[in-house]
């Protein structure tokens, strides 16, 4: 994967000077050389092999190593935690799901809004009060990777994860 081999090589050469650098600067460092590559259209890897989110979570884990000054062999989600990045899963969920606010609430990205659709209920329910998308039917796996079918199914999945966690608060 050429965005790897980009970040490795950025990495390495952060490596290099690390020493020479505060854990502020490594941080913009690392964040404007590493972490802006991974999250480059990474909504796209929604639903992409495990292998291919793997390896960009392997290359993050070494940014943040390297940042923190880490031993190669340290938990790298603590180091993550402590630097505040989200796993490259979680990146992944996080744009999708802001890209599907921007389409549902105004129109910067209009261009896209025509491929998703709210869901309209027969009848009158407590939870057709909760804004969910209308998700296709679709039946081949690349298809399932396709915004119009992953947008609706994050969207979803966070209201769903909202209403089991905070009831009837919503």
């Amino acid at each position: 994967m050429a965005v790897a081999r980009s970040c490795n090589y950025h990495a390495q050469a952060i490596r290099h000077i690390r020493h020479l650098l505060s854990t502020h600067l490594a941080t913009t460092l690392a964040c404007s050389l590493i972490l802006s590559r991974l999250d480059y259209c990474n909504s796209l890897l929604h639903g992409a092999p495990t292998g291919s989110i793997s390896t960009l979570q392997r290359v993050q884990n070494n940014a943040a190593r390297i940042v923190l000054q880490a031993l190669r062999r340290s938990r790298a989600r603590l180091l993550l935690r402590q630097l505040y990045w989200l796993p490259v899963h979680h990146r992944i969920y996080y744009k999708l799901a802001v890209m599907t606010y921007k389409i549902h609430r105004s129109s910067t990205l209009s261009y896209l809004s025509r491929h998703i659709k709210l869901r309209q209920s027969a009848c009158s329910l407590r939870s057709s009060d909760i804004p969910l998308l209308d998700k296709p039917t679709i039946r081949t796996e690349p298809a399932k990777r396709s915004f119009r079918y992953s947008a609706p199914s994050v969207w979803n999945s966070l209201n769903a994860m909202l209403q089991t966690q905070y009831g009837n608060l919503i």
